[in-house]
Order: C-alpha cells, then sequence, then structure tokens
C-alpha cells in the first residue's frame, strides 16, 4: 500500500474526473491521500471531498505565497474536523521576490509572520506541519527549531538540502515525488541515501511535478509507484519494501 501524503485533489483540473482519477491510484495500490491546505479559497472544497471519500484526509495552512490571505480564525473552523489531520502547507518560498530591497524585507517579514503562526497552531492542536521550502532553507530551519512543537511534520518535496537533515532529530519527515525521477535530480540523488529510513514519505504534488516517464502530463496519485520504484533502485530495498515502510511512515506521523 501506499499513501499520497500531498496531493491537490482540490485543484480544478479534477472536477470532472476526480472518482476516475482515484480508481486509477486504488488500481495501483494507492490507499490513503492527504490534500495539502495551500489557498484558502479552496479549503471548503478540500473538506468536502474528504467527507465524500473514506480514505482521503486534509490539511489546512496558507502557502507562502498567499501569505497576505493568511486569515488564523478561518483556518481554526477547520482545523478540528476529524480528518484534518495537519497544518500547512505552509513555510517560507524566497524564489520569487520583489526588486526592492525594502520590498524584499517587507515580503520576507510577512512570510515569516504567517509561518510562526501557522507553526504555533499546530502546536496548539498537537498536529504535524507540512512545510514549504524553497530557497529559504536557513530562515525555515531556524524558525522550525525556535517555534515547532514536538509533533514534528514534514518537509514537502525535500530540496536536498543536507542542513535540513538535522530536522530528522526534531520528528521531521521528508516528502519525496516525482523530482527523483528527473534527470536533473543528481543533488537529490545523492542526498537520499542520507536520510533515515523512518523519515521517509512518498508524494506526487499532484497535478505538479509528474514523475518520469510522464513528464509534461497532468500528475495524480496513482504516479506514486514511480517514485516508489526509483526509491526501490536507489536504497537496495524492493519496491514492496519501500511502499511497507513509508505507509508505516505516514500511519505515525499523521496518525491515520
Amino acid at each position: 500500500m501506499i499513501i499520497d501524503t500531498h496531493c491537490h485533489l482540490d485543484d480544478m483540473c479534477y472536477e470532472k474526473d476526480l472518482d476516475e482519477v482515484l480508481q486509477n491510484a486504488h488500481a495501483k495500490g494507492i490507499e490513503k491521500f492527504i490534500i495539502p491546505g495551500a489557498d484558502p479559497k479552496t479549503l471548503q472544497k478540500a473538506v468536502e471531498i474528504a467527507e465524500r471519500y473514506e480514505n482521503v484526509y486534509f490539511a489546512v495552512g496558507v502557502h507562502p505565497y498567499d501569505a497576505l490571505s493568511y486569515d488564523r480564525t478561518y483556518l481554526e473552523k477547520f482545523a478540528t474536523h476529524p480528518k484534518c489531520v495537519a497544518i500547512g502547507e505552509c513555510g517560507l518560498d524566497y524564489f520569487r521576490l520583489p526588486e526592492s530591497q525594502e520590498e524584499i524585507e517587507a515580503e520576507k517579514k510577512l512570510q515569516k509572520e504567517v509561518f510562526i503562526d501557522q507553526i504555533l497552531l499546530a502546536k496548539k492542536l498537537k498536529k504535524p506541519l507540512i512545510v514549504h521550502i524553497r530557497d529559504a532553507s536557513l530562515d525555515s530551519m531556524a524558525l522550525l527549531e525556535e517555534y515547532a512543537g514536538e509533533e514534528g511534520g514534514v518537509l514537502h518535496c525535500y530540496n536536498a538540502d543536507e542542513q535540513l537533515l538535522k530536522l530528522a532529530k526534531r520528528n521531521f519527515y521528508f516528502g519525496i515525488g516525482g523530482v527523483l525521477t528527473f534527470k536533473n535530480a543528481r543533488k537529490l540523488i545523492q542526498v537520499y541515501p542520507k536520510i533515515p529510513e523512518d523519515r521517509l514519505l512518498i508524494e506526487t504534488d499532484a497535478p505538479y511535478l509528474t514523475p518520469h516517464p510522464h513528464r509534461g502530463e497532468r500528475n495524480e496519485p496513482s504516479y506514486t509507484t514511480f517514485v516508489a520504484q526509483k526509491m526501490s533502485e536507489l536504497s537496495g530495498m524492493s519496491q514492496d519494501a519501500i511502499e511497507t515502510l513509508t505507509t508505516m511512515n505516514a500511519h505515525r506521523l499523521f496518525g491515520i
């Protein structure tokens, strides 16, 4: 069994065929799914999907690009729902910053404030975090080390920064997705063996980051099998063992 720990099933691209997408995934052995909260505008839809399908869960959070729309009160309305398993995806993303130094500092300050508040919400509710980090490893690690609780979380789409491996000791896991199958994923392939086995999770980030050999197509949870296959090749473990390991890890972190 595989658990896709990060798939945006609330994306509009699945509106017409979500049943078929989930059926395809079940046929490939993907049994559970977690919809991360990224955009407050689609949160209600994520909740409705989780209520409709027994094996779909969701998280509440605001992506750093949407930090201006952050409303903790709104998130708290859904955070205690029985199928809400995490807070996020939240974090820091410095990939697209404004041009002026003043605007850059303001943007970073806003992202940090919103990230910290979501970390504290997770700590208050004793839920794990789903963390988004892009071009902001040091700042992200500093905030997690200072504010995160013992529930830990997952570094979604782990960026292969070895410094972040220190967070494994703080109960943080590492989400591995389609990037591992890319031809230009040399850094992640080199770092992958250094990730503790009991901290590995599988994800797709569907509909994004589609793995080889389906790059250029819409991603979907059934493609986690390609990720598991690549993890098997790199670790020397059988694919069945990888699937069992990552499923146990997901159960332990998210309590599902």
